[in-house]
């Protein structure tokens, strides 16, 4: 039996990664397995290739993007893509991998559409602007000009909420990764 895809998406440092990473950890009876997205982005801190995401150069992933290969992918910024690539995923569903994608708005909205019912979307939603600006300053990873990118970005993100499923808004971790569990424990179950 093909797994089951689970798509999470929201606007950076609405708390969509550590909800997932929860997830995965702590609720092994789901038997998630993360979708590892390839970036040309540098990795940050202790990221890995192949483990967080697969780096590639910009030139490399054109050329991905010049074969088809991806079953969604962005140029979120200037020479910065995210995309997914179409082989790992099907590789992990035939072998019967419930898969959880972690992923930008966009790429979440076309993953839905590609899967249709076969995937549930959720939007991790932050509670408002203002408390985004404090979670991505208090992460001490970015720029005070990368942060106001993020912030501008988040605000035209915000407007993707009804594309999805189910819209979990994140003012509370421990409420949000309890809601987050229900809806996906309920999808794998149904």
């Amino acid at each position: 039996m093909k797994g089951k895809l689970i798509i999470v998406s929201a606007p950076s440092g609405s708390g969509k990664s550590t909800i997932v990473q929860w997830l995965m950890q702590e609720h092994p009876e789901l038997q998630l397995y993360f979708s590892i997205s390839c970036t040309s982005r540098a990795p940050r801190g202790t990221e890995r290739d192949g483990v967080e995401y697969f780096f590639l150069t910009p030139e490399q992933f054109r050329a991905k993007i010049e074969n088809d290969e991806f079953l969604e992918y962005e140029e979120v910024y200037d020479n910065r893509f995210y995309g997914t690539l179409k082989q790992q995923v099907e590789r992990q569903r035939d072998a019967g991998q419930n898969v959880v994608f972690d992923v930008d708005v966009k790429g979440g909205v076309n993953i839905k559409k590609y899967y249709g019912s076969e995937a549930m979307s959720l939007f991790i939603q932050p509670p408002s602007v203002d408390e985004l600006r404090r979670r991505l300053e208090g992460r001490g990873t970015d720029s005070a000009e990368a942060i106001e990118q993020r912030l501008a970005k988040a605000a035209y993100e915000l407007t993707f909420a009804p594309q999805f499923d189910h819209v979990v808004i994140n003012d509370d971790l421990e409420t949000a990764k309890q809601e987050t569990l229900t809806l996906i424990e309920t999808f794998l179950n149904a």
